[in-house]
């Protein structure tokens, strides 16, 4: 299993395909940036309606979500990408996945987490939205 690495095949090859790459990766940085502004507006902006977050406590919806961070039950003060995104483009539909950090609040607890996370955006009215994220913890390093 490799760790960081984007073996998994070449890197885009079109004028189209590295033009929504650039696309898919700045919006994954304003994203990430919404998500520590705790600004539910803005990071909506990038979800779709159906939109959902996979994650080891299940399925959690868009609205749910975004409830959670305007109530403030849930904030983040960091989040950095600790390998660059793998992104692949396949039509309308992409896919990132990255190794992530991030520091979250959520019920007055500290939260620090190192995941793999892996989005599916699709392509409408000629935007890119997330419909689902999924967050996996990443393996502690070996000899740790």
């Amino acid at each position: 299993m490799g760790d960081s690495g984007d073996r998994a095949g070449p890197p885009p090859e079109g004028p189209d395909d590295v033009a929504d790459t650039a696309l898919l990766a700045a919006a994954v940085d304003a994203w990430a940036a919404a998500i520590v502004a705790n600004d539910a507006e803005r990071i909506a902006a990038f979800m779709a309606d159906e939109w959902v977050i996979v994650s080891e406590s299940g399925i959690t919806d868009r609205d749910t979500f975004l409830a959670f961070v305007t109530s403030g039950e849930l904030t983040h003060s960091a989040m950095r990408a600790v390998t660059p995104p793998r992104i692949r483009v396949h039509g309308d539909t992409a896919v990132v996945t990255a190794r992530i950090t991030n520091t979250a609040h959520y019920g007055g607890r500290r939260f620090d987490a190192d995941e793999w996370t892996t989005d599916v955006f699709v392509r409408r009215d000629g935007h890119w939205r997330c419909v689902l994220s999924h967050i996996t913890p990443a393996a502690p390093p070996e000899g740790s």
